[in-house]
């Protein structure tokens, strides 16, 4: 008894782990670049220009340095098909014909010594499918964490949007060529490089679309059924 109770709670505990991490906002990997945390330009002498807070007269306000905002216009659909199925049959039978002794069949006691032995039967028949397809469109701004020695920008930003029934929040981090910057200071999604977009959310509606995790352990691989 002691020991049931014991793997009771030792899988309850297991189990736990898989519960949903609950996402706050005001992720520090997310976080904007805000200009206390610039590198603060070194004193000119001798001249009033400074090339690290100069402006280009002739351009055209395009992000180009570290803690300049960018605006991503998300324009994100896919679509997924997955299908598969398993069937295996195993039986087995085993015939022994009626034995003859000098064209004289051999018994015992009258009975026939020919036997027919069937094995068990075995059938396993298993068929998953998923079909997936999800439109994302919208857009964030984003601020540049970084600029590569080649000129390409490193961007992160978050959004969190406050309903009635919860938050929604959209992640997005890639990097950018600034010839792909539109002249409005826009980039389209499909441009970023290594992009990692999240869009999901918390609260009442969100919580009704996550499955439990006890519902989780009877579809898992842990049940041995």
């Amino acid at each position: 008894m002691n020991k049931l109770v014991i793997g009771f709670l030792v899988s309850t505990l297991f189990l736990t782990g898989c519960v949903q991490k609950q996402v706050k906002p005001n992720n520090p990997e997310y976080a904007p670049i805000v200009p206390q945390a610039l590198t603060q330009p070194a004193p000119v002498n001798g001249s009033i220009y400074n090339s690290a807070t100069s402006i280009n007269l002739y351009g055209d306000g395009r992000a180009h340095r570290v803690g300049d905002i960018l605006t991503i216009t998300l324009q994100e659909s896919t679509s997924s098909q997955k299908s598969a199925k398993t069937e295996l049959d195993k039986s087995s039978n085993l015939s022994l014909a009626q034995p003859t002794l000098l064209g004289q069949t051999v018994d015992i006691n009258g009975r026939p010594l020919s036997a027919t032995l069937n094995g068990p039967t075995l059938d396993f028949d298993g068929e998953g499918s998923s079909d997936m397809s999800n439109n994302l469109t919208g857009n964030i701004t984003v601020t540049v964490h970084d600029v590569l020695p080649n000129g390409v920008l490193l961007v992160k930003g978050e959004k969190w949007l406050t309903l009635n029934q919860g938050d929604e929040y959209i992640r997005i981090s890639g990097m950018v060529r600034p010839q792909d910057i539109g002249s409005d200071n826009s980039v389209m999604s499909t441009k970023l490089a290594d992009a990692r977009i999240t869009y999901s959310g918390t609260g009442a509606v969100n919580d009704t679309n996550v499955m439990g995790w006890v519902s989780k352990f009877f579809i898992s691989a842990l049940m041995p059924f």
